[in-house]
């Protein structure tokens, strides 16, 4: 075993946060402000990379490891977090927005998850947090959330947030679901996956969807969001005051008075 070996208990139900045991010298990353609260006696470090054996490889190692957080669009740096008491000791990382914590056994999938980039929380220190590249590169660039996702590797645990309601989904081999690309949360690395165009320009512009859907194969475990944050994001910022948000949304009328250039300040 190369990770540290950690224990764990979820609170909550839609606003969770996962507290991490740690025995003596034992060490969970996290990402940077995703601390919650932690006991007396540990020690908070900010590191390059993820402070895997991979990263240590002198400076350059180092700067290669921070490097991949930057092309995924994450901070330069992570945070670690040591038990340097004499018993166990405790530490608590909050999910960001409404969701749901999901505990992943790396050991048990094979030693890799492919996950969105910006749903990774924490790990046990050993794991790895990579890129995965999407094969073909023009399709995935036009694809947005679907081009660069994450890479976890190792035998350890890792936790991985996602929003709204989480559905698992176990894929036959040769059996194919496509998912809106923020929906996606993580899957397997035994999933096939690919981003595909939405046929039909029509559907595409006045569906209200995007442009691009992710592909998947089985056989794999793939794990799905009901409320991507970039979803929930963008409502918000529709909806928000000199931003196209009306303060009485709920009524009809004032919908079509919107339409036909009715000026409210009359």
């Amino acid at each position: 075993m190369n990770n540290h070996e950690i224990d764990y208990k979820l609170y909550g139900d839609d606003m969770q946060f996962v507290e991490v045991e740690l025995d003596p010298q034992e060490t969970v990353i996290a990402e940077a402000g995703s601390l919650m609260m932690m006991d007396d006696e540990i020690r908070m470090e900010t590191i390059f990379g993820d402070g895997s054996s991979k990263d240590q490889g002198g400076l350059m190692g180092k700067l290669i490891g921070a490097g991949k957080r930057v092309i995924t669009g994450e901070s330069l740096f992570m945070t670690t977090f040591t038990n340097q008491g004499v018993g166990k000791k405790h530490v608590s990382f909050a999910s960001p927005y409404p969701g749901k914590i999901i505990p992943m056994d790396l050991s048990e999938i094979n030693g890799k998850l492919i996950c969105q980039k910006d749903s990774f929380l924490a790990a046990a220190k050993g794991v790895t947090v990579g890129i995965e590249f999407q094969r073909k590169i023009g399709t995935g660039f036009f694809g947005g959330e679907g081009f660069i996702m994450q890479k976890l590797e190792g035998d350890g645990l890792a936790f991985v947030h996602a929003g709204g309601t989480i559905h698992k989904r176990e894929l036959q081999p040769g059996e194919t679901l496509r998912v809106d690309t923020g929906c996606l949360v993580a899957m397997t690395g035994d999933v096939d996956y690919n981003i595909e165009f939405v046929g039909g320009v029509k559907t595409a512009l006045f569906g209200g969807e995007g442009l691009f859907f992710a592909t998947l194969r089985g056989p794999g475990t793939v794990w799905i969001q009901s409320l991507p944050f970039s979803r929930l994001a963008s409502r918000v910022f529709a909806a928000a005051p000199g931003r196209g948000g009306s303060k009485d949304e709920g009524s009809i009328a004032g919908g079509l008075f919107d339409i036909f250039g009715g000026d409210r300040s009359r």
